[in-house]
């Protein structure tokens, strides 16, 4: 029972309460032990919430970041006692109001940072299989971006153009589109003698069976219609010898191209090979450095993007995600939100006693002032008095010592009066204490000088 009245009284003083006070008000225990408990559940979401944060955003250990979390719930609990102890009782609604709004933004503050954490960690699923999307897309996006990059734009035709050098390397030089034209015409070299090869065998054949009367004109032997058959069937055979020796013609031009295309293709491919071998790393590297950076970056920023992304296209979620935010918001802010509802209704006893013992701290602390005014004023009177007596008591020293040194001069016949005697001699009036009205540097030279006048006159006691 004692333990259990030890933690009410330490959750009332956590939310705002004054113990001796209490002492005179039980009845306004359980309202200050309920605000104390609210301010721990605030701090506990505020513990979770920066632990999240700090795992989410830095990757660390999780007790290194519970124990980031513990400081700033303790930091979280501070302010939002010092919102409540600042919240007094005031019988104005618009000092209320006053006194309440900027509490309220801060407390919406410090709900949305607390909030925020918790949210994502809710979703953290969700949000895992959206940053996957969002990833390849960035990767893809940062390739087409270096594609599109100055320093690589001829990296497709430099590609194109090894293959090409590689195939034709490969072939002979008999892949080089450059000779399109000679192969083309040895082609037609190649159908043309295949022509003049057709019509000669067929003029062969006819001038054959004209001999043996087997065809044309039918009768056997060396006519006229078989000389003029053997004529046209030599000059078909002319026809195919020039055929061929213009396809060999045609195939040695096509011959010495080829070995040009393959020597100059050999020459060009060691170059074109080593340039883009140097490209295409440069742009490997580039981007494996962002497929690494990419990959790492399930950051809070990044999450917050998915979470958003998820909510624009997801109705429920976004529902869902809102809600929660409005739950965490309220429970930071209903500290607050309780003290001011609180302040708007009648003062309670607790709120009447705490007015009361404020005012006679005032008073109390009014009449110590004017006590310790009181004294001040009577000490330096008494040091006024005392410094008084001290000045009179030197003056009637001095006095003493003016008399005695004036009955000692006129004690001696010779002795004249003294001029400053004579000076301030006048009838009826005291020549001492004219001396002293002198002023006393006037009076401490007549005095030496008197004093001297005497030590010089022979009887004259000094």
């Amino acid at each position: 029972m004692a333990r259990r009245r030890r933690i009410g009284d330490s959750l009332a003083t956590l939310g705002g309460a004054r113990p001796e006070l209490l002492e005179a008000a039980p009845g306004a225990r359980p309202r200050f032990v309920a605000l104390g408990g609210v301010l721990l559940s605030t701090g506990g979401l505020a513990v979770l919430s920066m632990a999240f944060a700090v795992a989410m955003a830095l990757g660390v250990w999780w007790p290194i970041a519970l124990l980031v979390g513990l400081g700033w719930g303790f930091v979280v609990v501070n302010l939002d006692r010092m919102l409540l102890v600042g919240m007094a009782h005031d019988a104005s609604v618009g000092r209320n109001i006053a006194l309440a709004i900027p509490r309220l933004g801060l407390a919406l503050v410090l709900g949305v940072v607390i909030a925020t954490p918790l949210t994502l960690q809710v979703f953290h699923k969700e949000i895992d299989t959206e940053i996957v999307t969002m990833q390849a897309e960035a990767a893809d996006e940062y390739r087409t971006s270096l594609e599109a990059d100055a320093r690589f734009a001829g990296v497709p035709e430099l590609a194109r153009q090894v293959v090409l050098e590689e195939q034709i390397v490969a072939t002979g030089g008999a892949a080089d589109p450059a000779l399109a034209g000679v192969q083309a015409e040895v082609a037609a070299k190649q159908t043309a003698l295949d022509e003049a090869l057709t019509t000669s065998r067929d003029l062969q054949a006819r001038a054959q069976c004209e001999l043996d009367g087997t065809c044309g004109t039918g009768e056997a032997g060396t006519g006229t219609a078989y000389q003029s058959a053997r004529a046209a069937a030599d000059a078909a055979a002319a026809a195919v010898v020039a055929a061929r020796d213009a396809l060999d013609d045609a195939r040695a031009s096509a011959t010495d191209a080829a070995a040009r295309s393959l020597s100059l293709a050999q020459s060009s491919l060691a170059t074109d090979s080593a340039q883009l071998e140097r490209l295409t790393a440069e742009q490997d590297r580039l981007q494996a450095e962002f497929d690494a950076a990419n990959s790492g970056s399930g950051g809070i920023l990044l999450r917050l993007e998915a979470l958003d992304r998820l909510s624009d296209s997801n109705s429920t979620l976004w529902a869902a995600k809102t809600m929660l935010s409005l739950l965490f918001l309220s429970v930071e802010m209903l500290p607050v939100l309780v003290k001011l509802l609180l302040n708007f209704g009648p003062p309670t006893a607790y709120d009447r006693l705490a007015a009361l013992r404020d005012d006679g701290d005032v008073e109390v602390e009014e009449l110590q002032k004017q006590s310790r005014f009181e004294v001040a004023q009577a000490q330096e009177e008494l040091l006024v008095m005392a410094e008084t007596e001290r000045v009179d008591r030197q003056k009637q020293a001095i006095l003493a010592r003016r008399r005695a040194a004036v009955a000692a001069v006129q004690q001696s016949p010779q002795a004249p009066v003294p001029a400053a005697a004579e000076a301030a001699g006048a009838p009826g009036e005291d020549p001492l204490r004219a001396l002293w009205d002198t002023g006393p540097i006037r009076l401490a030279r007549s005095a030496a000088r008197t004093v001297r006048t005497a030590r010089r006159r022979p009887g004259v006691p000094v």
